[in-house]
């Protein structure tokens, strides 16, 4: 069988992915890109089991990637929805300090917010707060009028469209299996056959390090899998939450704590919660991968890491398995929320990025190797900001790759 080739290979069909492909194939129409997705469908994994927020930049550090990519990208991502008709609905959100304590806190997301180009913050007393979300607690809040919501399913699977229209593939039901260095371009063994390409984007999620291995990359980070586990509120009680209700963070961690999330199909979450899985794609208690395990326990940052945040992992482990926990985690924030308004449960796995002396990445990190570009973690608001970080990509890959 003849190999197919290609100018650049992008091993990953999310969100960023697909959206690099899609910039890709309407910059640079002369050249052959492919996007290759292990699913049978596009944003199976992170894409498709977030919450489907368009963040509006508040959390992050003035000056990260994520504070530069996250307010345009949202203007960018909203600009792309009203033209291609995908529905989403900027229904705020509210950030709720819950005692006195809390409060320099909030009031440093409210600068940070602002720093970083969130448009419309708003510090708001008890009384503007229950005007807002009426069944909310809380002494203080930051009320964020340009926070959002939508399917980034959807999204994604335009994005796939339009990468089409201008002539790029996308390879489904694919699985990068090896990839070897030969005449100076880089062969992919796959499930389905092989393939060449002068050039890869590593868009691989929760598989990033590992395909960055495979092209003999030690990139000194590793993914390290940490399921969210949410409960749907039921639908006679969703009521209790008119758009977003957010904890006060910790700023040592890269979660945002347990929350309430209006859908854009109109249903209402509590959570996630952030456990330690057992596989990489592990959505359930059970799940468990001998080789993912194997791999987590032999890197050295994974250990440092343990002995850092312990505390907070055992924390988190109890509430996954005490109901009650959980349910007193989300009455600080609502307490009229009660066990039997908590329906069916849901999870997703977050790649958190942990480098060798346990440090948790907190912003997005893209690296250059030969004739590769890594995206070795964007998390949230890696969504919101899928076109301001293709855009940076593309704008390596145009330098490093010589694109012309």
């Amino acid at each position: 069988m003849q190999t197919k080739q290609y100018d650049i290979a992008i091993v990953g069909g999310g969100i960023i992915g697909l959206a690099t492909g899609m910039r890709l194939a309407k910059e640079f129409p002369n050249l052959k890109t492919v996007v290759l997705e292990k699913e049978s469908k596009v944003a199976q994994h992170q894409t498709g089991h977030n919450s489907g927020v368009i963040h509006a930049g508040i959390y992050y550090a003035p000056g990260s990637q994520k504070a530069n990519f996250c307010a345009e990208g949202g203007r960018q991502l909203r600009q792309f929805c009203d033209e291609h008709s995908i529905p989403y609905e900027m229904c705020g959100k509210v950030i709720v300090a819950i005692n006195d304590a809390e409060v320099p806190r909030l009031e440093e997301l409210h600068r940070r917010g602002t720093a970083n180009g969130a448009k419309g913050l708003e510090m708001v007393g008890p009384e503007r707060l229950r005007e807002l979300e009426p069944h909310a607690a809380g002494v203080k809040a930051v009320f964020s009028p340009n926070t959002g919501i939508i399917q980034f399913s959807k999204v994604s699977e335009s994005y796939a469209d339009v990468m089409r229209t201008h002539g790029g593939d996308i390879s489904l039901g694919t699985r990068a299996l090896s990839i070897t260095r030969r005449d100076g371009r880089m062969f992919i063994e796959t499930n389905t056959g092989t393939l060449s390409a002068k050039h890869i984007i590593n868009c691989a999620g929760l598989h990033a390090d590992k395909v960055a291995r495979m092209m003999g990359v030690d990139i000194g980070v590793r993914a390290i899998p940490f399921r969210g586990e949410y409960f749907s509120i039921k639908p006679e009680r969703a009521h209790l939450v008119r758009s977003l209700i957010y904890p006060v963070p910790d700023p040592r961690m890269p979660f945002l704590g347990v929350h309430f999330t209006k859908r854009i199909t109109g249903e209402v979450e509590a959570g996630p919660n952030a456990v330690l899985a057992f596989a990489r794609e592990g959505y359930k208690k059970t799940s468990f991968s001998l080789g993912d395990t194997m791999g987590m326990l032999s890197f050295p940052g994974f250990w440092r890491m343990s002995r850092t945040y312990w505390k907070t992992g055992f924390d988190e482990q109890y509430r996954s398995f005490m109901k009650g926990v959980f349910l007193r985690s989300l009455q600080t924030l609502v307490p009229d929320i009660q066990m039997s308004d908590l329906g069916e449960p849901g999870s997703g796995v977050r790649a958190q990025a942990v480098d060798r002396n346990g440090k948790l990445l907190q912003d997005f990190s893209i690296a250059e190797t030969e004739n590769a570009i890594h995206v070795l973690s964007a998390p949230s608001p890696g969504a919101t900001a899928s076109l301001t970080i293709s855009r940076y990509i593309v704008d390596k890959a145009q330098t490093s790759f010589g694109l012309g």
